[in-house]
């Protein structure tokens, strides 16, 4: 392996490591949910991690990759040397978050905070993400039987 390609496997592995970190600590999202949501493999991120690959990962799983956890895949293939002259392509702002969820957000990457406390807003904030909604007609037959 020359050292070019391995330097570009450090930087890659760095790159989606430091991705994978960010969403533990400010989303609460296993390595099962970073796959589920973008798409992507454990199997693949964890060589990817490892630096593990005998060619260079697919286009389309990267930027999957880099969508799904909000992130500008233009970074991801400056690691990995590709098309350094390209414009990155725009990256859309995420809306404004809700004061509470920032407020969540913070006591979960709060050392201060007990790993009670930690598991229990994870588990609240699971079960909220994750429960049937009610159709709008059913909805609102309670605001008219009042």
């Amino acid at each position: 392996m020359t050292e070019t390609a391995n330097a570009r496997k450090i930087a890659f592995a760095t790159f989606v490591r430091r991705a994978l970190e960010d969403a533990r600590a400010m989303r609460a999202w296993s390595g099962t949910e970073v796959s589920r949501r973008t798409g992507v493999s454990r199997q693949t991120i964890n060589r990817w991690v490892r630096g593990d690959w005998a060619s260079d990962p697919e286009a389309e799983r990267v930027v999957a990759f880099c969508e799904g956890l909000g992130l500008n895949p233009a970074a991801a293939f400056a690691a990995l040397g590709w098309d350094r002259a390209a414009t990155p392509r725009a990256t859309p702002t995420p809306p404004p978050m809700d004061p509470d969820v920032e407020a969540l957000l913070r006591r979960l990457v709060d050392p201060n905070v007990s790993d009670a406390e930690k598991f229990h807003i994870r588990e609240t904030i699971r079960y909220l993400a994750y429960r049937p909604t009610l159709p709008v007609d059913v909805r609102n037959r309670g605001k008219q039987a009042g």
